[in-house]
């Protein structure tokens, strides 16, 4: 289609039979940025499959193979109501390129609805309310297009390109009409009008279509598509929990993924919540899928899979709200709705659309989480180590709880994977060592619209050494974890002396870190430290704590950027209340450091100063991916004292000075002999009095 991107395409298989999309032979994409048909072609192929995300490529798009019918150009497809003018007024990046959706009052997705094998895209132009059914006349190897248009009244005319005037174009309907305009057909609809009208389109190499156009069934009503169908995916799967006996305080149990489904999904899973009935999860995968399981409280037994979901766009966060499944697309925020209480989902609804989609591969929307007055937060990736185009690229983003408005919360992330509100109302955003990211980190957000250093991002600061941004609540060396992706506050009695923690999930490599920290005046610190806990077979990308058991279930992919051998996983991890030396809070003061842990330690051993070793060091911040380390000094350790309570140890360190990485390695036996090791890494912003 050469350079003819549908950066929210939606695509329809349009002749019947089995296998899904992929199995299909002739198809069609609308564009809802646009509300254009992008393009329609015929084949033996679906797309190039080498040209999908998560397959360990890099800057790729997704392309069409086969016969190309017809296209329409990257421009809207209905004229603007209030003047009839079809250019296009919407937001022009860098690149000179128009990107997001058209405003609302010209015309907006309102959502898709599934009834068995047909697809109803609903839309608005002006004050028309739109239902669009595409479907196939004549065969695939002499293919005719239909697009049947449900419309009530409008209260201005309206016209739509229908297509290049080098293809055929026929209309089957009253009151409407087709005109040339522009090297366009161009249809035409009168004020005041409820229109039921079919338009035909095919390549001019179809000869026998004015014959074909006269024998065709008139436009069909949509309205009878509307209220669900037969589940397509009526068939249940069945997998066990695999319970952990691993020694120590954490236990993993595996709840086992159905691979070998009938659809023949990958199942990287990328998010979790809990329906009222805890009992019942409801997941989410990178390929578009979204899945019922019940079963997961039970210790040992089987879980029941339910797919629900399908044909979303990169689905990277999951949310319920008053009882409805909300989740995070690449080109959408969608309300998911179950129309006849099948437990399958018959309408998409774009509940918010306002997503600035470019066709750079790493431009993620990831996480989804909501505050408490409703109002809903994700994360968008930037484009990885090239110029931001628009304002959305590298940003923590807001959508009002009605879903009409998004709003900046803070800018300047090069890969932010997910978002964590914390209880004061502000936010932690992880984001990716790479390009003016010298380490990953671990970003406090204050929603003010702050700059957090990527110089790629759009309207970046003017200084760009680290006095330019804000600075990480601490930075984290690959060797520790190569890609953390969502951060969990711990809600939950039954983790014991972690209850109020804060975890940090690792997608690079598959673990899980507590997060001690302090502010000190204004400024957010802290560090990591991995608890011991197996490394998981994917990485680790969401977490949501069940109420019903108190206990961590998490779920993970892997792809590029991603050590772990397997395409995905879903987990529980309990606490068994099993004494395990955890480091929960740090303070750093001039003179050392005070280190509060989840259980007493052994007094004799821990105040043996030769049990630690405190290294720090620099980073430089510039355009190299990554940076090597600077300054690096080794601090002596004068003195270890431990506080009454047995649960603290402060670090006498002379002359402690603010520096980008600090790692304390202890090495000590607990109270039956046993060896105690750790390693805690931070940051130290700001210096305690």
């Amino acid at each position: 289609m050469n350079a003819n991107f549908a950066y929210k395409g939606i695509g329809v298989r349009l002749d019947e039979g089995p296998g899904g999309i992929a199995a299909g032979k002739a198809w069609m994409i609308f564009d809802h940025d646009l509300m254009r048909i992008a393009g329609a072609w015929t084949g033996k192929g679906f797309i190039d499959w080498e040209g999908i995300l998560f397959n360990g490529q890099h800057n790729i798009s997704p392309r069409t193979i086969g016969e190309l019918q017809y296209a329409t150009p990257v421009s809207p497809s209905w004229a603007n109501p209030a003047n009839g003018s079809f250019v296009d007024t919407r937001f022009k990046a860098v690149d000179n390129r128009r990107f997001g959706p058209l405003p609302r009052t010209w015309s907006q997705y309102k959502g898709l609805y599934h009834y068995q094998d047909k697809l109803i895209i609903s839309y608005s132009v002006g004050n028309s309310a739109v239902l669009e059914k595409l479907s196939l006349e004549g065969t695939t190897e002499m293919p005719i297009f239909a697009r049947t248009l449900n419309m009530t009244a409008s209260t201005t005319n309206l016209k739509m390109r229908v297509a290049p005037i080098n293809a055929h174009v026929a209309l089957i309907g009253t009151d409407a009409e087709i005109k040339k305009e522009n090297g366009f057909f161009v249809l035409n609809i009168p004020a005041a009008k409820k229109m039921n009208i079919k338009l035909l389109i095919a390549n001019q190499q179809i000869k026998n279509f004015d014959a074909i156009t006269k024998t065709s069934q008139k436009p069909e009503n949509l309205l009878v598509y509307t209220n669900g169908g037969k589940p397509q995916y009526a068939q249940k799967l069945i997998t066990k929990i695999t319970k952990g006996n691993q020694p120590g305080a954490f236990k993993v149990d595996r709840m086992e993924l159905p691979y070998q489904s009938p659809w023949k999904n990958q199942m990287r899973l990328s998010g979790i919540d809990f329906l009222e009935d805890r009992n019942k999860a409801v997941i989410c995968s990178t390929d578009g899928d979204v899945w019922l399981v019940e079963g997961v409280l039970q210790q040992e037994g089987k879980l029941i899979w339910k797919r629900i979901a399908s044909g979303l766009f990169q689905p990277l966060g999951i949310k319920i709200v008053d009882k409805k499944i909300f989740v995070t697309c690449r080109d959408q925020l969608v309300k998911l709705h179950d129309l006849n209480g099948d437990e399958e989902i018959d309408y998409y609804e774009s509940f918010n659309s306002d997503h600035q989609v470019t066709n750079h591969f790493h431009e993620f929307a990831m996480g989804l989480q909501t505050d408490k007055e409703g109002n809903f937060y994700y994360a968008k990736s930037a484009r990885h180590a090239r110029r931001s185009l628009v304002p959305q690229h590298g940003t923590l983003l807001k959508v009002s709880k009605d879903g009409q408005e998004t709003s900046i919360v803070a800018h300047g992330f090069r890969a932010a994977n997910g978002v964590c509100i914390n209880p004061d109302g502000s936010f932690i955003v992880t984001d990716q060592e790479g390009h003016w990211n010298p380490m990953n980190r671990i970003n406090w957000v204050t929603p003010t619209n702050k700059f957090y250093g990527n110089m790629y991002a759009y309207n970046p600061s003017s200084d760009s050494s680290d006095t330019g941004m804000e600075p990480p609540l601490t930075w984290v060396e690959r060797d520790i974890d190569r890609s953390p992706s969502e951060l969990l506050w711990v809600d939950s009695k039954a983790w014991g002396p972690l209850n109020g923690s804060l975890l940090s999930f690792s997608y690079g490599y598959g673990k899980v870190f507590i997060v001690p920290h302090e502010k000190i005046g204004n400024q957010m610190q802290g560090g990591v430290f991995e608890l011991p806990i197996p490394t998981f077979s994917t990485g680790v990308m969401r977490g949501r704590f069940n109420p019903a058991d108190g206990q961590l279930y998490a779920c993970g992919l892997s792809a590029w950027g991603s050590a772990q051998p397997e395409l995905g996983g879903f987990y529980r991890i309990r606490y068994n209340g099993e004494k395990t030396i955890v480091p929960l809070s740090l303070h750093v003061l001039a003179n050392g450091i005070r280190i509060k842990f989840s259980h007493e330690l052994n007094k004799k051993n821990v105040e043996d100063i030769t049990s630690y070793q405190v290294q720090t060091w620099d980073l430089k911040r510039s355009r190299k991916y990554g940076s090597d380390h600077y300054n690096t000094k080794s601090l002596i350790v004068k003195n270890a004292t431990l506080s009454k309570d047995g649960k603290e140890i402060f670090l006498t360190i002379m002359d402690v000075k603010p520096t980008n990485v600090m790692e304390v390695k202890f090495q000590f036996l607990d109270d039956t002999g046993k060896p105690v090791k750790g390693l805690i890494q931070n940051t130290i912003n700001q210096i305690g009095k």
